[in-house]
């Protein structure tokens, strides 16, 4: 037995490299991190790569180690050199995530000191952090201090919990859900269907309320439907709002619902993942009025901070309608029982066993200071509106609403055949270039190209070379297009 115990420690103190091995391999990884950096303004923001990443399946798991070498190098030609480049300035596709440097680092040291940041007693530094950065969230939202947050993998988890926290709060048996009344637009991010469903409740009556013509929920035609339903003897019991929804940026009339739904008495859910951060560009403070009235509030750092993905958080005004929900002692924590001087997130959250995340948010912001995350908002915030006006200007442009945060809509309206057709193809063709990333939505069967800024490296060259891309390859399309 103990030659046995001695070889099999011999093999798995292979996992606990010397300290050579160790810098060395720090010093690899350091030297492709940075090259990486350094090469992104001459990289693509896309990449039209036929294999579209088969290549990494040459690299298995296997009884066997592999050189650091060979595996950067397949990461290098396998990983980032196909599909969207979120790290690019020239990703103005989908909502990007940022991927600041310190986040990096950030998360390198989270991970090697590997705190089990869920429950105070096993580390109450880091639960303080956390929950600090969550009293922060809270006094820039306007909510007291005695509420309760949670530093969530994303908005989807988030809104997970708003619905579920609402549904208990709201005291909903399973015999109700079929009378249950949640209200929402059609612009409302799909993670609430998904959290709806998840929540059990799909058997709830979904209103998508009307919306004006800025594509925002019509405060009015939201009270109509909540008079209607409960004169029917329904139970209108959740309200979602958008502070920024993922298709156009617009923003819900959140004073005016969340006067509503204090009238009426219904949860007030604002997801915010996409906008929320904008507050802290004092030109748009008219556009939170209302916030601090909200019940729960979505918030994504990986959005409108720059943080790397799976960085989110809910906020909720009511800490004990959360851990109503959520807290559970197990027989084995009985040892943690008495450590409460913070809330601890496991008690607040689906997640027991979870990465600190704390670290990745905290670090950029002590780092850099709030400063430079208002500059780099407002400036993406201009840069929407100079794109918005300057593409309006060009010839056969048609564009959508103004930019109220930093996404705009634009299409080509050719003189004949199909503008959805001709627009499908137009950001096709940008997407071969691959120089400048865009996507796509279709509102009331309308084909529409969507130009969302808020990549932290994208500047006013790059949306100057947008123009120049999208100019130029409408005009070789219109020589070549045929109906």
């Amino acid at each position: 037995m103990i030659e046995k115990l001695k070889e099999l420690e011999r093999i798995s103190r292979e996992l606990e490299p010397s300290g050579d091995k160790r810098k060395n391999w720090e010093n690899k990884v350091l030297s492709y991190s940075h090259d990486f950096i350094d090469d992104l303004e001459h990289e693509k923001a896309y990449y039209h790569e036929d294999q579209k990443g088969k290549g990494i399946l040459e690299f298995d798991i296997s009884e066997e180690a592999t050189s650091l070498d060979r595996l950067l190098e397949g990461n290098s030609r396998h990983l980032n050199t196909t599909g969207i480049n979120p790290a690019s300035g020239g990703h103005m596709g989908y909502i990007p995530g940022g991927g600041l440097y310190p986040s990096a680092l950030g998360d390198y040291i989270a991970a090697v000191n590997n705190r089990y940041a869920g429950v105070f007693f096993a580390a109450p530094g880091a639960v303080r952090l956390e929950n600090m950065l969550l009293r922060w969230m809270c006094r820039l939202m306007g909510f007291p201090e005695n509420s309760a947050g949670n530093l969530t993998s994303g908005g989807s988890i988030a809104n997970l919990m708003a619905m579920v926290t609402a549904r208990e709060a709201h005291k909903l048996k399973a015999r109700d859900f079929d009378k249950a009344v949640i209200y929402l637009s059609e612009q409302a991010h799909h993670s609430i269907q998904k959290a709806i469903r998840i929540a059990g409740l799909s058997e709830a009556h979904l209103r998508y309320i009307a919306l004006d013509e800025d594509l925002r929920l019509s405060a009015a035609e939201l009270e109509k439907a909540i008079i209607k339903d409960k004169k029917d003897g329904l139970i209108p019991f959740f309200i979602n709002a958008s502070l920024g929804t993922t298709n156009t940026g617009a923003i819900d009339p959140i004073q005016s619902i969340a006067e509503i739904a204090e009238r009426y008495d219904l949860w007030f859910h604002i997801d915010a993942a996409y906008g929320g951060f904008f507050k802290l560009v004092s030109e748009l403070e008219t556009k939170f009025k209302g916030v601090e009235k909200a019940d729960s509030i979505t918030l994504d750092p990986h959005k409108s901070l720059f943080l790397p993905f799976g960085t989110g958080a809910i906020l909720v005004k009511n800490k004990q309608a959360l851990l109503k929900v959520h807290h559970y002692m197990a027989d084995y924590m009985q040892d943690t029982a008495d450590a409460n001087e913070e809330i601890s997130p496991a008690d607040i959250s689906p997640e027991l066993t979870k990465h600190f995340r704390g670290m990745r948010l905290w670090l950029p912001l002590k780092l850099f200071g709030l400063r430079p995350f208002r500059a780099a908002l407002e400036e993406k915030l201009y840069l929407a509106r100079y794109f918005h006006e300057e593409i309006g200007k060009i010839d056969g442009f048609q564009v959508g609403p103004n930019p109220e945060l930093s996404v705009a809509m634009v299409r080509f309206v050719p003189q004949n055949g199909s503008a959805n057709d001709f627009n499908n193809r137009l950001l096709e063709e940008v997407r071969k270039d691959g120089r400048i990333f865009l996507s796509s939505t279709s509102i009331n069967g309308v084909f529409w190209i969507r130009v969302a800024v808020l990549a932290y490296r994208t500047h006013l060259d790059k949306i100057e070379l947008l123009l120049g891309i999208l100019k130029e390859k409408k005009e070789n399309l219109v020589k070549a297009y045929v109906v």
